[in-house]
C-alpha cells in the first residue's frame, strides 16, 4: 500500500528538503524556489480535499448560459550544467444551454532530459448531462489517455472510452446525496508496439455524499467499466473535517482494481491538511 501524506506549512518545508538532493535555487538564497515549490503543495492539497465536495450532486446549478472555464499553463527550461524543460497545460470549458450542460477538460504533460523526452502525456474528459428534473437525467462521457511514451507490450499507448446512459438522484437532501448512472460505449486500448483492441464496454458510477455535521462529511466516488479485454473499478472514500475555520483535512482511501494486470489492486491512503493562521 501506498501512504501520501501532504502536510502545508513547516512540516511541508522539511519534507521537500529530504525528498530532493538540492534544492533548484532561482536565487542565491533559494527563496524564490521554496516559495514556489509550497505553492504547488497547497494547491495540489486544495484539490483533493475539493475533490470530495462534488458540487454537482444537487443537480444543476442553474450554471449560467454560454461559454466559461479556465486554462493554465505551465513551462521551464534549464541549460547550462544539464539541460532540460517541463511543459504543463490545461484547461476546463463549461457550456450551458438551459438544462444541458457540457464540459471538456483537458491536460497536457511533457517533459525532456538533455533532449529525451521523459514525459508526454495527454489526458481529455468531455462530460455532458441533460437535466429532464431533478431526480433524472442522461449522460455522454468521452474520455482518452495517451502515453507517448510507451513503446512495449504492456504498456498502454492510449485508453479510451465513451458511454452514453441514464441516471437517477436516489436522495438529494442537504444531508445526503446519492446518483447513480450506468450506460453501454466503446472501448479502446492500444499497447506500446501499436496493436489495439475495440470492443463494447458497460459502464455505471455511483456518487454518494453524507453530511454528519456541519464541518465533517463523507463522500464515496465509484465507478466500474467492463469490456471482454477487463473489468476495472475505481473507488475512492474520502472523509473531510472541517476543524476549524484555519484548519481542515481530508482523509481518503482510493482503491484502483483491474482484473487484466498480475497484481489486481493498487491502493492509496492520502492525508491532506490545510492549516492557515
Amino acid at each position: 500500500m501506498k501512504t501520501v501524506t501532504y502536510i502545508a506549512g513547516v512540516s511541508a518545508i522539511a519534507m521537500m528538503a529530504a525528498g530532493q538532493p538540492a534544492l533548484a535555487q532561482t536565487t542565491l538564497t533559494g527563496i524564490s524556489s521554496v516559495n514556489d515549490q509550497v505553492d504547488d503543495i497547497q494547491r495540489s492539497i486544495d484539490r483533493d480535499i475539493a475533490r470530495g465536495k462534488d458540487d454537482m450532486r444537487f443537480g444543476n446549478q442553474e450554471l449560467r448560459d454560454g461559454l466559461t472555464g479556465s486554462a493554465s499553463l505551465g513551462y521551464s527550461g534549464k541549460t547550462g550544467n544539464s539541460e532540460s524543460q517541463e511543459f504543463s497545460a490545461g484547461g476546463r470549458l463549461r457550456y450551458g444551454m438551459g438544462p444541458f450542460v457540457q464540459t471538456l477538460s483537458f491536460v497536457l504533460d511533457y517533459a525532456d532530459d538533455a533532449g529525451v523526452s521523459t514525459k508526454e502525456d495527454v489526458i481529455g474528459v468531455y462530460d455532458a448531462n441533460y437535466y429532464f428534473n431533478e431526480k433524472f437525467y442522461g449522460f455522454v462521457l468521452a474520455r482518452v489517455e495517451s502515453d507517448g511514451l510507451a513503446t512495449e507490450a504492456d504498456d498502454v499507448a492510449t485508453d479510451a472510452f465513451i458511454g452514453v446512459g441514464p441516471g437517477v438522484r436516489i436522495v438529494n437532501t442537504a444531508e445526503m446525496a446519492w446518483r447513480v448512472q450506468a450506460g453501454v460505449g466503446i472501448s479502446y486500448l492500444q499497447d506500446g508496439l501499436g496493436d489495439s483492441v475495440t470492443e463494447t464496454g458497460v459502464i455505471a458510477s455511483s456518487r454518494f455524499f453524507y453530511k454528519f455535521t456541519d464541518t465533517i462529511f463523507a463522500s464515496m466516488d465509484t465507478d466500474i467499466l467492463k469490456s471482454d479485454a477487463a473489468m476495472r473499478i475505481n473507488n475512492d472514500f474520502g472523509v473531510n473535517f472541517k476543524v476549524t475555520d484555519a484548519l481542515q483535512t481530508r482523509v481518503s482511501y482510493l482503491t484502483e482494481y483491474n482484473d487484466s494486470r498480475a497484481i489486481r489492486s493498487d491502493n492509496k491512503l492520502g492525508i491532506s491538511m490545510v492549516y492557515g493562521f
